[in-house]
């Protein structure tokens, strides 16, 4: 049996509202058909668990959109399904997003019964003002609830702050980062504000409405962040996420060491190694294109592609990632003196085991993984 972790990705695609800095492949919320979702999501998990038989389930994942406004009966399915096609690792992590809602927080209960372990709540900001701006259902006070109740309900939950809003200044980012520490969560991913193309948000920098955030104060944030986070025994384990010892995202591991997971649900994305083979797949974009038709293409990555993102994903691990002297990446002459010119700058160390990138390499990490891999 393989005994690498190994897990699987739901993408529910509706929310009650679009968020204005949201790029994913999101709907407005509307009545759904729970027959055709979980006859869609359990054909999709029938088709991945032939072609992966043997493997058992570390992770489960119900990301979005909102999952946590998916019908309970197709949560309840797709876990249950999961369990008698693969089954589950003795410490298997099941996680749900959810807002901070009333609605949602009513259901925290149910969702637990039903298998959830791990709740992702999406609160943003504990400032009403920064709700506001964010496009966000609940206040500040909602999302204390939330979390409080969270706590009560599930053994592991985190949430979600997005940091470097416009007018936010230093002294703000600190009092509000130092609450969201002491509200006894066990992780916490922290983001800095960008501006994706195509959202809300971009066309209202585009347009002057709003700037955002100086790059040196957003370097001072992030610092602050990576500072205040270790003296709360929360450190940093990847780039934007802190945990707790032993409360790491055992899912986003997956991701960030390289190994293999299964993307159902609308626009969801896998990667699969067969007979050393890479393998990206991703669904139908659209709800209706997915229920008609619950299946993938399946692309072959290249050497180089693979290779991408296996630093990547690898460099943003606080920890670093395997690389030996023998590693394929050194194929090409010139790698090892890009490698090392980049140590030399101290940007990266290597003890000839594994590669990590020093905190300035992880400030500049998209530019170092332009060097490295051109």
């Amino acid at each position: 049996m393989n005994t690498k972790p190994f897990g699987v990705y739901l993408h529910w695609p509706y929310c009650a509202r679009i968020c204005p800095y949201c790029d994913f492949n999101v709907y407005k919320n509307r009545t759904n058909d729970e027959a055709a979702w979980i006859a869609a999501l359990t054909q999709d998990l029938d088709f991945w668990a032939n072609r992966t038989a043997g493997q058992k389930l570390s992770s489960l994942y119900f990301g979005g959109g909102t999952p946590s406004l998916a019908p309970l009966s197709v949560i309840e399915a797709v876990i249950t399904h999961c369990d008698q096609k693969w089954g589950f690792t003795d410490d298997a992590e099941i996680t749900l997003e959810a807002n901070p809602t009333d609605a949602e927080r009513a259901t925290f209960a149910d969702h637990a019964k039903a298998g959830i372990n791990r709740l992702s709540l999406g609160v943003q900001s504990l400032r009403d003002d920064a709700l506001k701006f964010l496009g966000r259902e609940h206040d500040a006070e909602g999302a204390l609830r939330a979390i409080e109740t969270a706590n009560d309900v599930f053994n592991r939950i985190t949430f979600d702050l997005i940091y470097a809003r416009p007018n936010q200044t230093l002294a703000d980012w600190e009092k509000e980062l130092g609450e969201a520490l002491a509200l006894g969560s066990s992780h916490l991913s922290l983001y800095q504000l960008t501006i994706e193309p195509g959202t809300a948000f971009a066309k209202a920098v585009d347009s002057g409405r709003w700037q955002p955030a100086p790059e040196d104060l957003c370097a001072d944030m992030f610092d602050l962040a990576q500072a205040q986070a270790a003296a709360a025994h929360m450190p940093a384990y990847e780039i934007s996420n802190h945990a707790a010892p032993g409360n790491e995202s055992r899912h986003n591991m997956i991701y960030w060491t390289n190994a293999d997971y299964i993307g159902i649900g609308p626009g969801a994305h896998g990667r699969i190694t067969e007979n050393g083979i890479r393998m990206a797949t991703e669904t139908a974009l659209k709800p209706s294109d997915y229920l008609a038709n619950p299946s993938a293409t399946e692309t072959p990555l290249t050497q180089d592609e693979a290779m991408t993102e296996r630093f990547s994903m690898g460099l943003r691990l606080i920890g670093g990632m395997p690389l030996t002297p023998d590693d394929m990446f050194f194929d090409q002459a010139n790698r090892l003196d890009t490698l090392k010119q980049l140590i030399e700058d101290g940007m990266l160390e290597w003890d000839q085991q594994n590669v990590r990138a020093t905190a300035d390499g992880r400030r500049l990490l998209n530019r170092v993984l332009y060097e490295l891999l051109g």
